[in-house]
């Protein structure tokens, strides 16, 4: 079972969100893992690491990590939004066939969800109650999944992971 294991404050610098905007209308089996295949399969985050062309860290604090952004405007399900992507420095150009969106300088509150990989998904709620129970404020209408290396790639000896949940604060 999945666990929170960490909680933390992370500055941020103004970053430019690169990717692609789906729906509810785009889960398959209640999920979107078959976007992120589609991601993989067709090489959007390399071209995303193309335009970047710096070492990442140096950008934000796991600025390399893949990103699972959500929104979610409250109404019917066409008001949410789950992005895939990455963050990329501010005013970086969008390739074409991608999408954006620019977040200020500011601070995240860092959820560690630590599991076995099934487990560690849809765990938000969980997160945003942890982090305002430590006495943060969340700010706005954004969350997101966070795919660092090598905390969610590279399995402990349990072969479990950590997925980072964020939650941009006050």
């Amino acid at each position: 079972m999945a666990e929170i294991i960490k909680t933390y404050r992370q500055k941020t610098k103004a970053a430019r969100f690169i990717g692609k905007r789906y729906t509810d209308a785009d889960r398959a089996d209640g999920n979107f893992g078959s976007k992120w295949n589609e991601w993989f399969r067709n090489g959007r985050f390399n071209e995303i690491e193309k335009l970047i062309g710096a070492d990442l860290d140096e950008i934000n604090p796991d600025g390399g990590a893949y990103v699972g952004l959500m929104r979610d405007k409250g109404g019917d399900h066409n008001d949410f939004e789950y992005w895939i992507g990455m963050f990329a420095p501010e005013g970086t150009p969008v390739p074409a066939g991608f999408e954006f969106t620019d977040f200020p300088e500011g601070w995240l509150g860092v959820c560690w969800v630590y599991g076995k990989e099934g487990e560690v998904y849809m765990k938000e709620g969980e997160c945003g109650s942890a982090l305002v129970k430590e006495g943060f404020i969340i700010s706005g209408e954004w969350c997101f999944e966070r795919y660092a290396c090598p905390r969610f790639t590279t399995p402990d000896e349990k072969e479990n992971i950590i997925l980072d949940i964020c939650f941009f604060i006050e």
